[in-house]
């Protein structure tokens, strides 16, 4: 998958998952001070768990919302949803991922009209 400059998706792990057509994906992501992730969208959820750093997470039809070190999210599948790292560090963070099998981790999408 091709990756937005400042933004680096390490693969751990995958397996397959026990729903069926899906697999299991653990990650490292770093998303480097000042950088924004494009907007996407996964073929499954995605299971986040913030280690550090703090971003500013826009997800369409909600508010923005910060969420720091410490802390996790959870975006559903097929929404869109972006990450801004408005800090002076990278921010830090392992997201699994149950997605569909020999589909993209990521798709890229338009931003929404409302987020």
């Amino acid at each position: 998958m091709a990756q937005s400059p400042g933004i680096t998706r390490t693969i751990v792990t995958k397996a397959d998952s026990t729903v069926p057509g899906k697999e299991d994906i653990i990650a490292k992501v770093e998303i480097a001070a000042g950088a924004t992730v494009g907007w996407h969208t996964h073929f499954g959820d995605e299971i986040s768990y913030i280690q550090e750093g703090e971003a500013e997470l826009l997800v369409a039809n909600q508010p923005p919302r910060k969420v720091k070190a410490g802390e996790g999210f959870v975006i559903p599948a097929g929404v869109v949803h972006s990450a801004k790292n408005h800090g002076a560090v990278p921010i830090k963070l392992v997201g699994v991922y149950v997605v569909d099998k020999d589909k993209p981790l990521a798709t890229p999408a338009s931003a929404p009209a409302t987020y």
